[in-house]
């Protein structure tokens, strides 16, 4: 019997695909599948120690030989100009980005100075997004899929611009997060507007899933919250649908709920907060 993750997954043969945050949780469980549907597919993770055993492992399994590392550590911009000028270097097509490294909970800021949940969430994947961009382009038709989480609907009043560039001021980390999540859904939607007909986008919530994404929240808490919590299986279902279901192929800027659209909150429909993300985004990745 089929798994979850595997039950919604279309063909792949010929498509070359990154993942971020691959080495671990629902980012594995989506380049096994995608390997697994004869995809392409480059692991984009930070580290290389704990990324070789997850891609020798999907080759295994999958017995696809095109399973490939891609570092890239989405806390230093600098690392991540890095990471898109080596692929860039292939000169391979793109033809799916999925967006899903995430972390929450952790305290402090990335290298390049801003609260690390925003810095690596939003701000690192916008970067990577916006130097692939024209190899998308060129791909098309491709997909943009931006992991984000039903946090955001926690995100009230607007984003904070000042709190950006500060330390996590909280003590769990989970405001931050849900904020770096709302950040996810803003920009798939704002990207939809920008980009050419061939080239689509999607966020998605991927449910409550118990993934090494909530390693940093204080123990007490995140056994609790594990409790309630899906598997990696069941939790990559709609990233893989986002990322592979011929049905989607003329939808984009939505949001995504077990499998199907979901109205966002009422922050994320907001064009003009998505525009001025997009802007101070820009001016803070410099592309």
């Amino acid at each position: 019997m089929a798994n979850p993750a595997q039950e919604v997954t279309r063909d792949m043969s010929g498509r070359v695909c990154i993942v971020t945050g691959a080495n671990t949780g629902i980012g594995e469980i989506t380049a096994r599948e995608l390997a697994r549907a004869g995809a392409h597919v480059f692991l984009a993770c930070r580290s290389k120690e704990r990324a070789v055993p997850v891609l020798e492992r999907i080759t295994r399994e999958t017995k696809n030989e095109q399973v490939e590392l891609l570092k890239l550590d989405l806390a230093s911009l600098r690392s991540v100009r890095d990471a898109a000028r080596t692929f860039l270097a292939r000169d391979l097509p793109l033809h799916v980005l999925v967006n899903n490294a995430g972390l929450a909970g952790p305290r402090g800021v990335s290298d390049d100075g801003f609260e690390i949940a925003f810095g690596v969430n939003h701000l690192g994947h916008f970067a990577f997004t916006r130097l692939l961009e024209q190899r998308l382009r060129e791909s098309a038709p491709s997909r943009i899929v931006n992991v984000s989480s039903g946090s955001h609907y926690q995100t009230k009043g607007s984003i904070d611009w000042e709190k950006l560039q500060q330390p996590t001021a909280s003590l769990t980390g989970l405001p931050e997060y849900a904020v770096s999540k709302l950040a996810n859904v803003l920009f798939a939607a704002e990207h939809a507007r920008r980009l050419p007909s061939g080239v689509t986008t999607y966020s998605l919530n991927p449910g409550m899933v118990a993934t090494d994404v909530w390693r940093e929240v204080p123990l007490p808490v995140r056994a609790v919250m594990k409790l309630f919590m899906l598997s990696n299986e069941q939790g990559a279902r709609t990233t893989l649908h986002c990322a592979t279901s011929p049905e989607l192929a003329s939808e984009t800027g939505l949001y995504y709920d077990k499998c199907k659209p979901r109205r966002p909150s009422r922050l994320a429909q907001d064009s003009d907060l998505a525009a001025e993300l997009w802007r101070r985004s820009e001016a803070w990745t410099g592309k």
